[in-house]
């Protein structure tokens, strides 16, 4: 992974930027305290973590990616960018207050050892915010028609809810609260879904480059291929109708609140 983001951060912060409206529900969910200190970890470039940081929290940015940890630091060096993993945190125990997690539980190599050492760092009642998407809601992304493939090995390396819940369990720490995510058409943060409503967003090297899906894991013939058909769907309208088939009510991403029992 660590190398994989070292490619990723090259070019990361030009379409992965904070979204305003999913820092706002990041920052309502942790209801962080000026004074305490708070652990973002898998923060890559430290988007969000810089965020925080303009509000007057105190937070230390964890991430395995020294590329991306070296564009973090020129965005905020008040902050403290630690290299390291969820598996393995250089902390004390119960030195923080709160955590967040966003969009890095997939990448995790060891769910149940990364929430325990979570739940090591984390002080007693303290309060874990994840970001995340189940293989539930990415079964219902109309991007399966044009590259299965691809989605289908994105699936396969993203825990699901029953499995995070009772890694969390295993440790002590208990869901508070789910929160299903819709993708909004003006969302910022040029993540995986991104697209959903703005099918055109795929056609763009920056945005693809900037979702692991798409830069490590997607077979580039499958790409090509699922582009030419993705243009040719738009051109005659027909994308509406595939959209239409994949309308649910899962959400498409996923925010869970647990707290440290």
């Amino acid at each position: 992974m660590q190398e994989k983001y070292d490619i990723i951060g090259v070019d990361y912060n030009v379409t992965r930027k904070a979204d305003p409206y999913l820092f706002s529900r990041l920052f309502a969910l942790l209801n962080p305290v000026a004074e305490n200190l708070y652990l973002d970890i898998g923060c890559g470039t430290g988007n969000y973590t810089s965020e925080f940081a303009k509000k007057g929290c105190k937070f230390i940015g964890i991430d395995p990616s020294e590329e991306m940890l070296e564009k973090a630091k020129i965005k905020d060096n008040s902050i403290t960018w630690k290299t390291g993993k969820a598996e393995h945190i250089d902390l004390p125990s119960e030195s923080v207050d709160g955590i967040i997690a966003s969009l890095t539980l997939h990448h995790w190599q060891d769910l149940k050892k990364g929430f325990s050492e979570l739940n090591r760092v984390l002080k007693p009642n303290g309060k874990i915010v994840i970001f995340t998407a189940t293989p539930k809601q990415m079964k219902g992304y109309w991007l399966h028609h044009y590259f299965p493939k691809m989605l289908s090995d994105s699936i396969i390396q993203m825990p699901g809810y029953d499995y995070i819940e009772s890694s969390l369990n295993a440790n002590s720490l208990k869901i508070h609260s789910a929160e299903k995510y819709f993708i909004q058409p003006d969302l910022q943060d040029l993540f995986l879904y991104s697209g959903k409503h703005n099918p055109e967003l795929y056609f763009e090297n920056k945005v693809r480059h900037g979702i692991s899906s798409f830069s490590s894991l997607a077979n580039a013939k499958e790409v090509q291929q699922g582009l030419i058909l993705l243009e040719k769907d738009i051109k005659s309208e027909k994308i509406k109708t595939i959209i239409s088939t994949y309308e649910n009510t899962d959400g498409d991403y996923l925010f869970i609140t647990a707290k440290k029992a």
